[in-house]
């Protein structure tokens, strides 16, 4: 697995760079936003963990930056507890957040629940069905792509990973908890408001009008499922 680590501490990137590769992970470091995009230009990573603050390019804009050509799983590092921090950087394609200072044993934890999902999805066989339909929506779960009214929106790695949970239960109503651990993983310390962004994020990319969506509905004081409105 090769890993890109993001920050302008270079002590920081040092520390993470020894931990991983002790643990067999090829790692490449990058100290601004400038010097990340250069090396992602030129590099395939399993992973980025991307500080928020940096210079030249903050962390925001290369993390939108990244996402407009890959869904390589994002994990963001912040000096900051705000929480709508939190929810910006899930706003611009972040899968996972941590906030400085932080335990590296809960870094490699989550990057391990990330990397696992990430290659669970990648290792199909085909044996069971990869194609999820719905009226004039079609989810490609081997190349993991999204066609709806013969368009292809890009949906994040975490984005899709909901997308799916939900399109896999038409009319299962999921609290926002249920998908947190789901889809974030058991133990996320996550807000709920998280998955409230990334419905919001989808919606904005899937339905006609996302004010008035036909495929993921709100289930009030409950949570979220999919409706398939051609049954």
């Amino acid at each position: 697995m090769k890993v890109l680590v993001v920050d302008d501490e270079k002590l920081l990137v040092k520390g993470i760079t020894f931990n991983l590769e002790n643990d067999g992970y090829e790692v490449d470091g990058a100290y601004d936003g400038q010097q990340a995009l250069e090396l992602f230009a030129k590099n395939s990573y399993d992973l980025i963990i991307l500080d928020l603050m940096l210079p030249v390019y903050d962390g925001l804009s290369v993390c939108r930056k990244i996402r407009e050509t890959s869904d390589v799983p994002v994990i963001m590092l912040t000096a900051k507890g705000e929480g709508s921090d939190k929810l910006l950087g899930f706003e611009y394609g972040a899968d996972d957040y941590m906030t400085k200072p932080f335990d590296i044993l809960e870094l490699k934890a989550r990057m391990k629940v990330i990397l696992k999902r990430t290659a669970k999805a990648a290792s199909s066989d085909g044996k069971v069905d990869s194609i999820l339909t719905a009226k004039d929506l079609r989810v490609d779960l081997i190349k993991r792509t999204v066609t709806v009214r013969g368009e292809s929106p890009e949906l994040t790695a975490k984005e899709f990973d909901l997308f799916v949970m939900l399109m896999s239960n038409v009319g299962k109503v999921f609290s926002r908890d249920e998908l947190l651990e789901h889809v974030w993983g058991y133990g996320y310390p996550g807000d709920i408001r998280t998955v409230d962004v990334h419905i919001r994020r989808i919606r904005e990319k899937i339905e006609r009008d996302d004010a008035s969506p036909e495929y993921i509905m709100t289930k009030w004081g409950v949570g979220y499922y999919f409706n398939d409105p051609g049954k």
